[in-house]
């Protein structure tokens, strides 16, 4: 609060007003807190009791309004016109992401409510934070501080950007510290036995897991490697086209490849469309997409394209591969679960398995099982040939049918399968949560076509939670035909693992 007690702080009259009715909004606030709290219908404890994320999300917020910023000079006295600035935009960047978090949430409840209900516990406490006034607040916040910021130098800024960033991480945590006193479908974690609870993750790769798809990368390898290779190779060693060839060869298959999948897709759209979800139709129109993975495989084999790769190379490559954002974290975190057992399998259409061990040993994740395709080697360099293991939806679906063969009989197995391209249609059907992540037109186009229900995942787990106040069980059942969209890994997290 002392940040904000002389007019001194700014020199421009509008912002020292703004900040003046700040303060005057901050102190009234908390003198009103206790007969707010009551009016919206609660009483506050007379023995409070702090939990640790409560404990840091304060200190944090008194210690940067105070001048004290990790990784900063600690202030002395705030007297400078210029300190009171800094401090005061440093308080603000912890301030503003909190006002949108509180609305954001508020905001997701109220579009769960019946607006003509208004015997919701928390109705008034969604409908402040919903309301224009808060709303108005945050703006004025946050155009504040952009004023602010204005006079700041790049190493103030960023540190404006690591307060906002640690605000936002600390206020989820805040939240999800709290105590639920009711029994949740979510985060799986806590609802699954840690004893009896055992659970079945399975992935795909490119696209799903990654930022770009293996076969580039691979091929782009290659590339580089010819361009440092020998010209005058003796002849037991394996020799490959130049660099230029190379180039030339990719992109005429990609191009063909890219073609091709579309003439593939469309003709399976071809076929009339069904009412209701249809399981059987779907995999025989999934075997025309079989047989085009199976003559593109072959055609890159018959290229050479991927002849010549270094095993070493290979591996120093995939652990510099880009991950989707969060995806990395989620596995790890996964991995170091207590809550319950956990299998995590990798299936994909990847021509390298090599490729994808060290993309996540890289990551501390050696626990994971890949299937997939694999390279073949003489001496550690490939030859152009290709193990083909999975080269197709339905080879997919048996290879996660395999894996569970163990589990038949356990009903306390729960799989989980997450994926995003046509190729993972089957198995994100035969899951009992088939997760679909990414902007596949081609996976929405045939699941669509052969009647699948794309279903946001949170509104589901609304209803899902409705049903369970009712008093049904909490235990996942597969819905036949029905798959779960989400929009990043993020949300797969808290749905799993909680925050």
């Amino acid at each position: 609060m002392s940040i904000f007690s002389k007019p001194s702080l700014s020199h421009d009259e509008e912002d020292k007003l703004a900040i003046r009715k700040l303060r005057k909004r901050v102190k009234q606030k908390l003198k009103t807190l206790d007969s707010l709290v009551r009016e919206w219908g609660f009483e506050l404890p007379e023995e409070i009791i702090t939990d640790d994320a409560t404990v840091k999300c304060t200190d944090f917020l008194l210690s940067t309004a105070s001048g004290k910023v990790e990784g900063e000079k600690v202030l002395g006295k705030i007297e400078t016109p210029f300190e009171k600035i800094k401090v005061a935009a440093y308080t603000l960047s912890a301030i503003s992401p909190c006002m949108r978090l509180f609305e954001v949430i508020a905001k997701e409840i109220q579009a769960l409510l019946n607006p003509d209900d208004g015997s919701h516990l928390y109705k008034k406490w969604i409908d402040y934070y919903c309301s224009q006034s808060f709303q108005e607040s945050a703006l004025q916040t946050e155009e504040l501080l952009d004023k602010l910021s204005v006079l700041l130098t790049g190493e103030e800024l960023e540190v404006i950007k690591k307060l906002y960033y640690k605000a936002i991480k600390l206020h989820v945590n805040f939240f999800a510290a709290q105590p639920v006193k009711q029994q949740t479908t979510v985060p799986l974690s806590w609802v699954k036995d840690p004893v009896e609870g055992h659970l079945t993750l399975f992935c795909d790769f490119d696209w799903t897991c990654t930022a770009f798809d293996s076969s580039s990368i691979l091929a782009e390898l290659a590339i580089v490697t010819a361009q440092k290779s020998d010209p005058d190779q003796s002849e037991g060693k394996l020799t490959w086209m130049s660099s230029a060839d190379l180039r030339n060869t990719w992109d005429v298959l990609s191009t063909k490849y890219t073609e091709e999948y579309e003439q593939c897709i469309e003709s399976i759209m071809s076929s009339e469309a069904v009412a209701e979800f249809e399981y059987e139709g779907l995999c025989e129109a999934l075997k025309q997409l079989a047989y085009f993975e199976k003559n593109e495989n072959s055609r890159v084999v018959q290229s050479g394209v991927l002849k010549g790769l270094n095993l070493e190379d290979i591996k120093w490559a995939s652990q510099h591969l880009i991950f989707q954002d969060g995806c990395r974290r989620f596995f790890q975190n996964t991995i170091k679960s207590t809550n319950f057992k956990t299998d995590v399998h990798v299936l994909s259409y990847c021509w390298c398995g090599d490729l994808i061990r060290s993309a996540f040993a890289s990551g501390d994740l050696n626990a994971f099982r890949v299937h997939s395709n694999e390279l073949v080697y003489e001496e550690s360099i490939s030859t152009g040939e290709i193990v083909n293991k999975l080269e197709s939806p339905l080879e997919k679906l048996q290879a996660f049918n395999d894996i569970l063969k163990d589990h038949s009989n356990d009903e306390q197995n729960l799989t989980v399968y997450i994926g995003g391209s046509p190729g993972d249609l089957l198995c994100l059907l035969e899951a009992d949560i088939g997760i679909v992540i990414g902007s596949s037109s081609s996976l929405r186009r045939l699941g669509d076509h052969f009647g699948v229900s794309f279903v946001p995942l949170f509104s589901s787990l609304v209803e899902r939670q409705k049903e369970l106040v009712d008093g049904s069980s909490y235990k996942w059942k597969r819905l036949p035909g029905t798959l779960y969209t989400v929009s990043s890994w993020a949300e797969i997290h808290a749905f799993i693992l909680g925050p």
